[in-house]
């Protein structure tokens, strides 16, 4: 499947791949990008997609029209009211895969951000690891206003903006400037221009070892509990003794000492080896299974 057939499969989302970057890009702009049970699986699709697509280096999640996005859909919610219990944890269980899928994503994304953002759609800049947005971006946790929680996304923001923005934030459901943002380690840079803005960021990443990359995210995920320990020391130690016998490591330190570009495809892997960032890394494999290795 191409991403061209994949687009036109979808209703709510497109996507593109284009020179190692793919766009994951939400296509709803006249109901402002509201999610629904449809575009949340959508989402899931695209990104499960180039997660295992050899050819994506980047991924860039970006939306059409005035605003990233407006949160939850309100007929969804509607619908979501006449739900019981067990139907209204399987539609949880969706939105919480998305943003599990979107932070474990493989390779390197960047979220570009116009408008509004709030609710879940905070929480999918949060799960994103670099995000530029413009002047007139606002941000929003509005879930109390209707007497609910944005329970789903509270990791992801928490992790962010930390537990004590977070109280303040989820609580009063008050709406923040992206000033504010920059402050609370949302976003990373402003700019009217997002795709100019963007275009460094991208090109510095594709300069770099897909697998490196890849790793780093991984060992990231390890260490959020901030705890060092003995185990976080050994853990530390097999990454990097494991990543030195890779073969994308070796053409990385010979074409540094050689003083020539390397050759980021002498390591071949068709799939994304999601499995990781939960065990340890046999060191006399090559490495070249992991995520976003090439």
């Amino acid at each position: 499947m191409t991403p061209q057939t994949l687009a036109q499969q979808c209703q709510y989302v497109s996507c593109t791949l284009d020179n190692g970057v793919a766009e994951l890009i939400l296509d709803r702009p006249g109901k402002h990008n509201a999610f629904d049970e449809v575009m949340i699986s959508e989402m899931i699709q695209v990104l499960e997609y180039f997660a295992h697509h050899p050819q994506c280096q980047v991924l860039v999640v970006r939306a059409n029209g005035k605003n990233f996005s407006a949160g939850a859909d309100l007929n969804w919610m509607r619908k979501q009211a006449t739900m019981d219990f067990e139907q209204n944890l399987c539609d949880a269980n969706e939105l919480a895969k998305l943003m599990s899928v979107l932070d474990k994503f493989p390779k390197p994304t960047i979220a570009k951000v116009q408008g509004a953002a709030f609710g879940g759609a905070l929480g999918l800049i949060c799960c994103c690891d670099i995000a530029i947005a413009n002047e007139r971006a606002s941000f929003c946790l509005s879930e109390v206003k209707l007497g609910l929680i944005p329970a789903v996304i509270s990791p992801y923001v928490t992790r962010t903006i930390g537990q004590r923005a977070a109280r303040r934030y989820m609580l009063t459901a008050e709406r923040f400037s992206v000033q504010k943002a920059i402050e609370l380690q949302v976003i990373h840079e402003v700019s009217d221009d997002l795709d100019a803005a963007a275009e460094p960021i991208i090109n510095a990443l594709l300069a770099n070892s897909p697998q490196g990359m890849a790793w780093a995210k991984s060992l990231l995920s390890t260490l959020e509990s901030g705890v060092i320990d003995k185990a976080t020391l050994d853990h530390t130690s097999e990454r990097i003794a494991s990543i030195r016998v890779s073969i994308e490591a070796q053409e990385g330190l010979n074409a540094f000492f050689e003083k020539r570009s390397p050759d980021w495809t002498i390591s071949n892997s068709s799939t994304a080896n999601s499995s990781i960032a939960n065990s340890p890394v046999d060191k006399n494999n090559s490495a070249a299974s992991a995520p976003g290795a090439k």
